[in-house]
């Protein structure tokens, strides 16, 4: 039965266990991570990184209130993982893949997530005061809740969220970026400009059209009172 180690940045172990023999090579760190995370284990500052892991797969793993605090992922393959709660707060993400990542409630704050994937990740309720953002890609991520405040986003007030309206009856969030406006509203992930054609091929003049039309008047007398200021940026939608 082979064992396992997580060892931190400077080389010390940080947990070890058995794993099954059954376990393919490249799910036993996964493994060793979810054991670690069910026992309460102390991870942080753990050397996860996707150069280290070399073939690991960590797609999947249930790391919910996992403490990962400082913790290297860089690269790391992390699609659908749930971190759900999971204390990630200083973490390096940078170019992970956390493509349906479900990290509802986690804390991001002072994360690297420059060149991270996400998405269609849950970011609801997230702690991102101070993250790094540059470069990332959250087209279709749901970032309801969540706290950007100190993000590196555009201007003094770089997000605005308006809803429940529309054919879905939900939220509507308009980001403000060096490259313009940016909306995402259910699945839709784009500019301001493709989003009035997206409204306007999908609904034209009808009551939802309508609806969005003047949620984007709004949007825009926002971004007009809290212009972008190029000095403060993230680019959330790049």
């Amino acid at each position: 039965m082979p064992k396992v180690q997580i060892k931190s940045l400077s080389g010390a172990v940080l947990y070890q266990c058995d794993v099954p023999d059954s376990i393919a090579s490249g799910l036993r760190v996964r493994h060793a991570l979810e054991s670690a995370t069910k026992s309460g284990a102390d991870l942080g500052g753990a050397d996860l990184s996707g150069a280290y892991l070399s073939d690991a797969n960590l797609s999947g793993a249930y790391l919910s209130d996992a403490n990962l605090s400082g913790a290297n992922l860089s690269g790391a393959y992390l699609r659908g993982a749930d971190l759900r709660g999971a204390n990630l707060s200083g973490a390096n993400l940078s170019g992970a893949y956390l493509r349906g990542a479900y990290l509802r409630g986690a804390d991001l704050s002072g994360a690297n997530l420059s060149g991270a994937y996400l998405s269609d990740a849950n970011l609801s309720g997230a702690n991102l005061s101070g993250a790094y953002l540059r470069g990332a890609y959250l087209r279709g991520a749901d970032l309801r809740g969540a706290d950007l405040s100190g993000a590196k986003l555009v201007g003094k007030r770089p997000i605005i969220q308006i809803g429940p309206i529309g054919s879905r009856s939900d939220y509507l969030v308009a980001y403000m970026t060096d490259a313009g406006i940016h909306i995402k509203a259910g699945c839709f992930f784009g500019t301001r400009d493709e989003f009035i054609a997206a409204v306007a091929a999908e609904h034209g003049d009808n009551e939802h059209g309508r609806e969005y039309t003047a949620a984007i008047a709004f949007i825009d007398a926002h971004a007009a009172l809290w212009p972008a200021d190029v000095a403060q940026v993230a680019e959330v939608a790049a």
